[in-house]
């Protein structure tokens, strides 16, 4: 079985969710290729990974510099079918975009049956059989697999020695160069600020007091949003499924419903009606399916909105990035202009979520839950820990929730997590570090030991 790893350079380092990649790449074949696109300089980051017995090869030009995910896939689908390839094996997604778009667009570039959010996978005869996150799915070669960080990357044996990194420049791959870079890239970055959205003026309470406190707020009437909404609209917006529905028609004078939910079907129906903007759930299905059709389109995607607007005609997109502590207001070149919506989830009245700080009181969190008739969630580092499943994480990587009452119970306040309850009409957090960030996005803050 030959595979190629897809790992990406962020930040000085092998991308997490890309590390757990190639794990599974080297518990599933001996014949394993590692492919990374990035300035030369990575080339030191990268070394060490040939003592772990794959072979290394770097995709870097100048011309490459700033592409987006279209871009990069397209780059990588050269690559990719020059090396030759059984299966392809990606990282979920990268801690810088959390797009996790680029597998999925190479799946479809490189005709490949494709899984996400993969758990684990084993060979199976003529392809790999995976667990997901969406259940079990069997794939015949050739194929790809986004995997999430359910591997650790093992440590090079102490007699292991170090390879070459091989490195392949646009005069090996022969990429069209308007397709390639910030000029061939139909996502553009008009601004970024740093993330300041969902912050709140905190009351210190007592633990004594929490009780009550619920009772009280499950009284009360929150208060409606009193942002202001541009009053310029599109013509016509597509929502695929009923999800994004409500989104589509802040920003449109007609929505069109689409609950077909096959990507290869919605691209024949555009192609057919050209619409000018296309919405899909920021949920496991439509960060599955979205870049697939923005692939078979040739057009640009914005990942995980938690804002649109319309200025001059044209729609404005607002993401998290940079793992939440940066806001970003995008718009796309190209058309139909795509984007994954992160809608609020259905959800209890009340929500407990635990971090990291919870550690062994998991069971009396749980109890808690329990007593006050609350939903249970976790925040990642809680989920990180093995101490609860992914389905309950709330977070950038997780879902986005909007109770009556959020109670963060050990929950630090990181930006991948905060940016996932601003939906929540009050926010009490439970945290015995008074500086904690966390506090700074709720109403109420206990400062004593859960």
């Amino acid at each position: 079985m030959k595979i190629l790893v897809c790992v990406k350079v962020s930040r000085g380092e092998i991308n997490p969710f890309d590390a757990s990649a190639l794990e599974c790449a080297l518990s599933l074949s001996d014949d394993v290729t590692v492919l990374s696109m990035g300035p030369e300089s990575t080339k030191d980051i990268l070394l060490p990974l040939t003592r772990l017995g794959a072979k290394v090869t770097l995709v870097t030009d100048r011309i490459y510099a700033g592409s987006d995910t279209l871009a990069t896939a397209y780059i990588l689908s050269h690559a990719v079918k020059k090396l030759g390839f059984d299966l392809i094996v990606c990282g979920k997604q990268s801690i810088d975009g959390d797009t996790a778009q680029v597998g999925p667009m190479l799946s479809q570039m490189c005709c490949c049956s494709l899984a996400t959010n993969v758990l684990s996978a084993v060979p199976d005869e003529n392809g790999v059989k995976a667990v997901t996150r969406l259940g079990e799915k069997k794939l015949s070669f050739p194929a790809l697999i986004t995997v999430e960080r359910s591997y650790v990357l093992r440590f090079p044996g102490i007699f292991s020695k170090l390879g070459d990194v091989d490195v392949l420049t646009n005069k090996d791959l022969g990429c069209d160069e308007s397709r390639c870079g910030l000029s061939g890239s139909p996502t553009r970055v008009i601004k970024t600020y740093e993330n300041e959205r969902g912050k709140r003026k905190c009351k210190f309470v007592s633990m004594s007091e929490l009780d009550e406190l619920i009772s009280q707020l499950s009284k009360m009437e929150k208060a409606d949003d009193q942002a202001v909404q541009n009053n310029e609209k599109l013509p016509c917006v597509w929502a695929v499924g009923k999800e994004v529905l409500s989104e589509a028609e802040k920003i449109a004078d007609k929505v069109v419903l689409v609950e077909e939910t096959n990507p290869e079907t919605i691209v024949k129906k555009a192609q057919q009606e050209k619409p000018y903007c296309i919405l899909w759930n920021a949920d496991l299905e439509g960060r599955r399916n979205a870049p697939i059709a923005a692939a078979m389109l040739d057009t640009g995607l914005c990942a995980d909105c938690t804002r649109l607007d319309v200025e001059k005609g044209e729609l404005i997109m607002y993401r998290p990035a940079q793992g939440g502590s940066l806001y970003a207001k995008i718009k796309c070149l190209t058309t139909p202009v795509m984007a994954t919506v992160r809608t609020k989830c259905e959800s209890s009245d009340i929500i407990v979520s635990g971090g990291k700080g919870v550690g062994e009181k998991v069971e009396k969190l749980k109890a808690f839950a329990e007593r006050i008739g609350a939903q249970l969630c976790a925040s990642r580092g809680l989920v990180d820990m093995g101490k609860a499943p992914y389905e309950m994480q709330v977070g950038l990587t997780g879902k986005t929730v909007s109770p009556k009452i959020y109670i963060a119970v050990g929950i630090s306040g990181a930006v991948h997590h905060t940016c996932a309850i601003e939906g929540a009409d009050y926010v009490i957090a439970i945290n015995p570090d008074k500086n904690a960030r966390i506090f700074e996005y709720a109403d109420y803050g206990i400062t004593e030991e859960f």
